[in-house]
């Protein structure tokens, strides 16, 4: 018999619920890492702040590989630096470290300025030498701030429980990608995605490329336009309603590698930002539930840029 997305959905509810109820007590004391750190709020203009965080950021020492506003009332500033970098070629698949964000977004009467956590993704990401990640993060604090830090709230995850993450039964680790094409060389699958971009394929743009040094190895920051189950837009309205924003979880990425072309599964690059987020209900409303159809519509733009079959 063939399950449809929904029942498997409140299956997946089910056995989460029962996964939670011993896994307070399994969380040993220790370091508690969160994805996004709020550097700061102010009142000014949304433009304004984002090139103030822009200059700030320049001045520290990172590079600026690509901007983009996903929707109004919010800016997204890509970077990386040589920190960074060396992070990112330290281990296989490590290119998705290489490029963090600086999210700017205007909520009510206030602009929040916050960024990714280097370390925290790069323990997602199983980074194998640490330092790079360490001194970025360090970076970000002194140019930007840090006013606290968010994005797990009830969830103690430890570095640990990061390098072996799932959100639940049966969903993706950081091991399981999605396969999106198959070529002869790096540079023939270089420049597939590059034309797939260009043509906005599954209403994809590029937002930056990385080169990961002494690899052949590039990961491209990717934005998803339109209304569709996709969208950045159609995405973020649905579970990013807290009072700080977690904006800077986008763009989205493509890694190249060799010939091969992958993107993190959806239901592990989406759920490694929101860790707290539950499945079914929420007083905000916001729940995986609520994106069901994002996961498989994410991948299929995917492969239409890579050029792959579905």
């Amino acid at each position: 018999m063939k399950l449809t997305n929904t029942l498997l959905f409140k299956m997946w509810a089910v056995i989460f619920a029962v996964f939670l109820s011993g896994f307070s007590s399994s969380v040993l004391a220790g370091d508690w890492l969160q994805p996004f750190v709020l550097g700061y709020k102010t009142g000014g203009s949304l433009q304004t702040v984002a090139d103030e965080a822009k200059s700030k950021i320049e001045a520290a020492g990172f590079q600026v590989v690509g901007s983009y506003s996903p929707y109004a009332g919010a800016i997204v500033i890509a970077i990386t630096d040589d920190d960074l970098k060396k992070a990112a070629a330290s281990s296989d698949s490590g290119g998705y470290e290489a490029g963090q964000r600086v999210a700017v977004t205007q909520v009510g009467d206030e602009t929040q300025v916050s960024y990714t956590n280097p370390v925290y993704f790069a323990n997602a990401y199983r980074i194998d030498d640490m330092s790079g990640a360490v001194a970025a993060l360090k970076s970000l604090e002194s140019a930007l701030g840090k006013a606290e830090v968010f994005g797990t709230g009830d969830d103690h995850l430890t570095a640990a429980d990061l390098r072996e993450y799932h959100y639940m039964f049966g969903m993706e680790y950081f091991t399981d990608p999605s396969d999106l094409a198959e070529y002869d060389s790096y540079n023939e699958a270089i420049a597939a995605v590059e034309k797939g971009l260009a043509q906005h394929r599954g209403d994809a743009t590029k937002v930056y490329r990385i080169d990961i040094p002494g690899k052949d190895e590039t990961v491209f920051g990717v934005a998803l336009g339109g209304d569709n189950c996709s969208g950045d837009k159609y995405i973020m309205s649905r579970i990013d309603k807290a009072p700080l924003r977690s904006t800077a979880n986008l763009p989205y990425e493509i890694l190249v590698s060799d010939g091969d072309v992958y993107a993190l599964y959806p239901r592990f690059r989406i759920a490694i930002s929101w860790p707290n987020l539950p499945m079914l209900q929420s007083d905000t409303g916001a729940t995986f539930f609520s994106i069901m159809c994002a996961p498989g519509a994410i991948e299929d733009a995917f492969i239409k840029v890579a050029g792959g079959e579905d």
